[in-house]
């Protein structure tokens, strides 16, 4: 009988409930696992800012741990591999995607019933932009932590809701939080937002083979290829999303000024995800890509 596979993952509630949908999905196929907790930069900084925290302060940690064989699946949130693959590991899997969507959690049911001036906790660079396009008047306060602390901060710093992945309450049993859901296209998700990513070494992905979701593998990897092909850093906003459409597929990609003033979105359609990668970083830099990427020192 072989050994059961050691999966990596943080510690934060969330990352747990994801490593425990992994193990399930696994014993499903008939796979044996166990979870072994790993600390990361960004669970060791809870109030920094993220863009103080540089790419893989989440990922980072489990990456080393499976490169040296402390682990041997390393299950991340596919939003929080931001960077390029490390050489001698590969993305092995993806579990079918959850909601991929941003949730308001207060007490308005949409963002025309929201007051005036409401305060609303984010530290994202791309919900900030984004919601700063969407409605100006907005106080966005910067807050962090995991998904519970940042719900209670709510109450304890007077705001009147904080936006969160619709995917991260649902798994953790807070959906009853959610006020309303915003529009992909609205709101458009972080790369990768609402999907279970199963990392190997090289070499090693047959060991998860069996639980890989296609369709939410190959939409993951276009919106990846659009975020790497622009070389998005630490400070503006880039995003990228992909989704079933009549038939075939649609591939939307964002970039954006950190204030929300200005933004390049492009989009392409056709029967297969990966396809559309050029066509739409083609369309983003002919929208003014580049030029709001050079803000961030590149």
């Amino acid at each position: 009988m072989s050994a059961a596979l050691r999966l990596g993952t943080r510690g934060s509630p969330l990352a747990r409930a994801q490593a425990d949908l992994a193990a399930l999905a696994l014993r499903s196929a008939g796979v044996d696992s166990e979870v072994v907790v790993i600390s990361t930069r960004g669970d060791e900084a809870p109030t920094a800012p993220l863009a103080d925290l540089g790419p893989g302060a989440f990922a980072s940690a489990l990456e080393e741990a499976l490169l040296a064989g402390e682990v041997d699946v390393a299950v991340h949130s596919a939003k929080d591999l931001t960077g390029e693959q490390p050489g001698g590991l590969a993305l092995a899997a993806f579990l079918p995607r959850a909601d991929p969507r941003d949730a308001w959690c207060g007490a308005a049911a949409s963002l025309d019933a929201v007051p005036a001036g409401a305060r609303v906790g984010t530290s994202s660079l791309r919900r900030c932009a984004l919601l700063g396009r969407l409605r100006p008047d907005l106080e966005l306060v910067p807050i962090r932590g995991n998904v519970q602390t940042r719900l209670d901060r709510r109450a304890a710093d007077g705001l009147d809701a904080v936006v969160l992945a619709a995917c991260g309450l649902e798994r953790i049993g807070l959906a009853d939080a959610i006020g309303f859901r915003f529009a992909a296209d609205a709101l458009l998700p972080e790369a990768g937002q609402g999907a279970i990513a199963l990392q190997t070494r090289s070499g090693e992905q047959a060991a998860v083979a069996a639980v890989d979701h296609v369709e939410t593998h190959g939409a993951v990897l276009a919106e990846r290829g659009v975020t790497r092909r622009l070389g998005g850093g630490c400070r503006v906003p880039v995003a990228a999303h992909a989704c079933a459409a009549d038939g075939g597929w649609r591939l939307v990609g964002w970039v954006g000024s950190p204030d929300g003033t200005e933004e390049a979105r492009a989009e392409a359609v056709g029967p297969d995800p990966a396809l559309l990668v050029d066509d739409v970083v083609a369309g983003l830099r002919a929208a003014g890509a580049d030029g709001l990427l050079a803000e961030d020192g590149a």
